[in-house]
């Protein structure tokens, strides 16, 4: 049994970071700000479950406070599973001061509250964002990113940065995971896969970018990525500082997604096209030989099986 720190622990990724962790014997200290990015109460719903277990603690702040960040890093946790943040590429466009300040100063707070009290092994969440304009596919991480697209990716890999400086001066372990669109039971209502089930359920028109299907996106199953995670959790003490990518390895076109969506809803979607906004990227295509490599991991969900889960999970919350 070892004690896990798990910022944004309330969230969709995280909320199920933490169910594993806590079928499996782990105890968890979550962290996490409720902030108003979506509705909190989504996020307390998450956790329900997870407040009756007594291996469970839950913190209400915020990882930019290095206060409070002290307090509960002084308690030593085995690890640190760091996954809270701004997330958002157009969101980041109107209000770039709020990612930096939860973001990159966020995550240096918790870097340095950990090299305070001697906590060696921290894995956090990165993001395909950070491949910004890269026209190479699949994305690699030897690949050069210096071109990010937005705020949110550059701050994305601004983490990046102090991850490796970490790992350079205080000889922590640090794993930075580059998620590739993670969708499932859970996903957060901004994200485009909930906005598309909203739409075609209630025969309101929804927004395709492009004019065919040439956005492609590598839609990853949450189920996947959490594996991803916890391998990374397990095996980040043998590493140094890496980056690995955790996505699905196989781009779907954003039309295709929304067919499955028509078939899962039986519903047909009234779509209207429009240019991809700034910001936005054409592709995002995963190569995951280095997850393979060093965690022994690669996904295994099909997109259609994916969506028949989400869809799943969407229609036991609308009739609620």
């Amino acid at each position: 049994m070892e004690t896990i720190l798990v910022t944004g622990g309330a969230g969709f990724i995280g909320s199920h970071c933490v169910d594993r962790l806590l079928a499996r014997g782990d105890k968890v200290i979550c962290v996490d700000n409720f902030n108003t990015f979506y509705d909190p109460e989504i996020k307390r719903k998450n956790i329900q479950e997870h407040l009756k277990n007594q291996n469970y603690t839950l913190v209400e702040a915020d990882i930019a406070d290095a206060q409070v960040m002290e307090k509960v890093i002084a308690q030593k946790p085995d690890k640190i599973l760091h996954l809270a943040g701004r997330a958002g590429i157009q969101y980041s466009l109107k209000d770039p001061l709020e990612y930096v300040r939860s973001n990159i100063t966020g995550t240096a707070t918790i870097l340095e509250a950990a090299r305070t009290h001697g906590v060696k092994d921290v894995v956090f969440a990165s993001s395909s964002s950070v491949y910004g304009g890269n026209t190479k596919v699949s994305f690699s991480e030897e690949d050069h990113v210096d071109n990010p697209y937005s705020p949110y990716a550059a701050t994305k890999r601004t983490c990046e940065i102090l991850g490796a400086n970490y790992n350079h001066v205080a000889g922590m372990h640090i794993v930075a995971l580059r998620f590739f669109t993670v969708y499932g039971p859970r996903n957060r209502p901004d994200l485009a896969i909930f906005k598309f089930s909203e739409g075609i359920e209630q025969g309101k028109e929804i927004t395709i970018y492009g004019t065919s299907d040439e956005i492609k996106r590598d839609w990853t199953f949450v189920g996947d990525t959490v594996n991803g995670i916890l391998a990374a959790l397990d095996n980040c003490g043998k590493m140094g500082f890496e980056i690995i990518n955790l996505g699905n390895a196989n781009p779907i076109s954003v039309t295709y997604l929304v067919r499955l969506l028509e078939k899962e809803l039986g519903k047909k979607a009234k779509i209207k096209r429009a240019p991809l906004p700034v910001g936005d990227v054409p592709i995002t295509s995963a190569d995951v030989s280095k997850a393979k490599r060093l965690l022994d991991w690669e996904p295994k969900t099909p997109i259609e099986q994916g969506i028949k889960e989400f869809v799943k999970w969407y229609k036991s919350q609308q009739s609620l």
